[in-house]
């Protein structure tokens, strides 16, 4: 049986036999108990820029594995129940078959759901509402990818709830109704981290806390709101607000930014830093200022640094890690134990890069000469660039 299938290296005749300029493309089975047969399996197809993603039925599915594995696609990865198959197609269209067998077969949902926070088939009003869960616990087929991305996010959560706590309440103590954890999502959007982290914190963990919410659009913040009344979540709020502007009246214990865009990601490691929080984890998105101010060939021609330069592509990615890469070091300078850290595997999100950033205890000051010999200025200088947090704490 057909478990997955993941397409890439495309020929040149990809655009004409499917319609659209694709650079991969990804086939799974369905996970979802509730499917029909017509919902076998889930295809999502890639281009530069955009995605779709489609079902398809489980003749539909084979077909496309017969007719475009090592032919319109010269990679192709096949996994059934019982083996890998690789295509391999060379530049005279020959295709070379590389079978694998897998000793314990392990199905494609008992992978999803391999240490999740938060189980399939037990039902979160919050996710049923926000249209991730079904009524009886089931994933929605075309949500899967959010709710492991919300599982995910639950992880690290979970991971730095130790440390926090200590901070917090001392050595023996713990959250209450008088000092209960305090969290700020930073560009909320939807709120599906939001209402999930809420719901782990009260309902698993038993944790008192008070979660807040802030984003830009007015009709997304409202729903939010109604829906935290509805569930009787006294201690969830929401606001309208633009992360550059916020002065909340009261100092997190952790913030948490999930794709906030751009200098978005910034501000919100500002207001951290300004606001003595315990622990930071940031998911960066959209890292335009550096690319910007490089695409006019401001590097040397016999700097290091320009071989980045000279590809749209790599010149891109240069400047997202690069962005983050200072935030990193800022973050250190200020007295933090951080790491980036792959927030989901690139199946799921192009966007997984994760900043994870715990205060250091006993920190009495930020060692000067570090400060002096950071690499980040060495790097700005060399690119000719600026970077907001650089420029604003």
């Amino acid at each position: 049986m057909l478990i997955s299938a993941t397409f890439s290296k495309p020929s040149k005749s990809v655009e004409e036999k499917l319609g659209k300029s694709y650079v991969k493309v990804r086939i799974w089975k369905n996970p979802s108990p509730s499917a029909v047969p017509s919902n076998a399996y889930i295809s999502e197809s890639f281009t530069e820029k955009q995605s779709f993603t489609k079902n398809l039925s489980k003749e539909d599915a084979e077909r496309f594995v017969e007719e475009n594995a090592g032919i319109t696609f010269k990679n192709c990865i096949e996994r059934t129940d019982v083996q890998e198959i690789t295509y391999l197609a060379n530049r005279r269209g020959e295709v070379k078959k590389l079978f694998k067998k897998i000793s314990s077969p392990v199905t494609f949902k008992q992978k999803k759901e391999k240490n999740y926070i938060l189980k399939e088939g037990i039902p979160v009003p919050c996710l049923i509402e926000l249209g991730v869960m079904t009524k009886d616990g089931n994933i929605v087929s075309s949500r899967y990818d959010k709710f492991r991305q919300i599982n995910r996010f639950l992880e690290f959560i979970d991971d730095i709830l130790a440390d926090v706590k200590k901070m917090c309440c001392g050595e023996d103590g713990d959250f209450n109704g008088d000092r209960p954890l305090r969290i700020v999502d930073f560009g909320s959007g939807k709120s599906y981290l939001t209402f999930a982290a809420y719901y782990f914190l009260t309902e698993i963990k038993k944790i008192p806390c008070e979660v807040f919410g802030l984003d830009l659009k007015k009709d997304v913040i409202e729903h939010c709101a109604n829906l935290a009344r509805k569930f009787g979540y006294s201690n969830l709020n929401f606001a309208v607000g633009d992360i550059a502007k916020y002065s909340g009246e009261t100092s997190p214990d952790i913030i948490v930014t999930l794709h906030a865009c751009d200098t978005a990601t910034d501000y919100a490691l500002k207001y951290a830093l300004e606001h003595n929080t315990k622990a930071i984890l940031s998911v960066p998105c959209c890292q335009h200022e550096i690319n910007s101010q490089i695409g006019k060939n401001t590097v040397e021609e016999n700097s290091p640094l320009a071989i980045f330069m000279k590809h749209g592509i790599i010149r891109e990615r240069f400047a997202a890690l690069a962005t983050d890469a200072i935030r990193a070091e800022l973050l250190e300078e200020k007295g933090y134990a951080v790491q980036l850290m792959e927030f989901i595997d690139m199946e799921g999100t192009p966007k997984n890069l994760l900043i994870r950033a715990v205060k250091k205890q006993n920190v009495l000051q930020v060692n000067e000469a570090v400060k002096k010999s950071s690499a980040k200025d060495s790097i700005l200088k060399e690119l000719g660039v600026k970077q907001t947090l650089n420029d604003i704490i």
